[in-house]
């Protein structure tokens, strides 16, 4: 059966600060899932992850339908008016256009959307990140899918071992997508050079290169590329499908225990360890840390099973106190440094505009003083 894995995620409303929705804003929208969405979808679940709220659904209209992305903008539309009639801070924050114009891809809500040959067993994890973008999954994309130290189906599993291709995006390119594709694990040095730097090379999709299937699809526009501005971070979204000709469950898990540092936090300014946390949590330490859930499901004929919460288990409360410690030592060192982000990358143009106001004020030493500091 011929299937489209879709979720579709935005910001508009939370209670006390950037923490979390509240309960009406988050039935608001579900309900108008459920109720205008009965005879376009087969089933949806709806989460939050800090206070994103994403809705997933599935159907059988493609990749990018217009119906489809409609209902998920008619559903924030609806959650911004109950937002702001309980004065939530951020209301309708990541609606960045007044009027539905065919698809949400470039309106501000993060997209992720994958069809699929529905598998007789299809398993697939549902990644949600809040006080992120989207580089903040190159590393466990590239642990899980091209390094044998993490992911020992890469020598074990025979259709796994033959690889898999990246689509990477540079997301700094405004004019439209740019793309490359790199084949692992020939060209892995490619792939690392690239990922690297997540502030501009993010990884779009991942392949299999024994049965061409989709493995991963990851939401990757940037809200300053679409308001021309700063305007948070972008708190992605992604879908990964699991076992058989992917890896496992537990390899694509395993590289969060790494609490690797990404991009945001305060103001999405900082430098902070990714936290897995459980479904449906907030936002507490210093706008952060930057945090990630994980919902497992099985899908028939377009029918999600119930959602396991992936990260709820015991070992990730080890992992969630290292990045607790890591979190407290990075911010110790304030805006010095690594801690903060290169300017080009500030989502706050305060620091922009006293460089400036400071500019005129430089001045070029002429003269002896000039000779002997040369």
């Amino acid at each position: 059966m011929k299937l489209t894995l879709s979720v579709i995620k935005a910001d508009i409303g939370s209670v006390g600060g950037h923490v979390t929705p509240s309960e009406r804003l988050f039935q608001t929208v579900a309900d108008h899932i459920r109720t205008a969405g009965q005879n376009l979808i087969l089933d949806s679940y709806l989460s939050h992850t800090g206070d994103d709220i994403a809705i997933l659904m599935t159907h059988t209209r493609g990749e990018g339908d217009e119906a489809i992305h409609k209902l998920a903008w008619d559903a924030f539309v609806a959650g911004t008016e109950a937002a702001k009639e309980q004065g939530l801070y951020g209301a309708g924050q990541d609606l960045l256009k007044t009027s539905f114009s065919g698809n949400v891809r470039g309106m501000g809500p993060a997209v992720a959307e994958m069809e699929i040959e529905e598998r007789p067993a299809e398993p697939f994890l549902f990644f949600a990140a809040d006080k992120t973008d989207p580089g903040a999954y190159n590393l466990p994309l590239y642990l899980a899918f091209v390094d044998p130290m993490n992911t020992p189906g890469l020598m074990l599993s025979p259709k796994i071992s033959q690889g898999f291709r990246f689509v990477i995006m540079d997301v700094n390119h405004t004019e439209g997508d740019r793309v490359i594709e790199l084949n692992a694990p020939e060209e892995l040095y490619g792939i690392a050079a690239l990922l690297r730097d997540p502030e501009r090379f993010v990884v779009e999709s991942v392949w299999s290169r024994a049965t061409g299937e989709q493995a991963v699809a990851v939401a990757t526009s940037r809200l300053h590329n679409i308001a021309g501005k700063y305007t948070g971070k972008d708190d992605p979204v992604m879908l990964v499908r699991a076992q058989m000709n992917f890896p496992a469950t537990g390899e694509i898990l395993a590289p969060y225990a790494t609490c690797h540092f990404v991009a945001g936090g305060m103001r999405g300014s900082h430098q902070m360890p990714l936290m897995p946390v459980k479904l449906n949590e907030g936002i507490s330490y210093f706008d952060g840390p930057p945090i990630v859930s994980c919902a497992g499901f099985c899908v028939q004929k377009g029918k999600l099973t119930e959602a396991v919460d992936n990260f709820a288990h015991p070992f990730w409360d080890t992992v969630r106190d290292t990045a607790s410690r890591k979190s407290i030592e990075m911010r110790r060192q304030g805006f010095f440094g690594a801690a903060m982000l290169p300017m080009s990358e500030l989502e706050y143009t305060g620091i922009v505009e006293k460089l400036t106001e400071l500019e005129p004020r430089f001045k070029v030493r002429a003269g002896e003083r000039a000779l002997q500091v040369r």
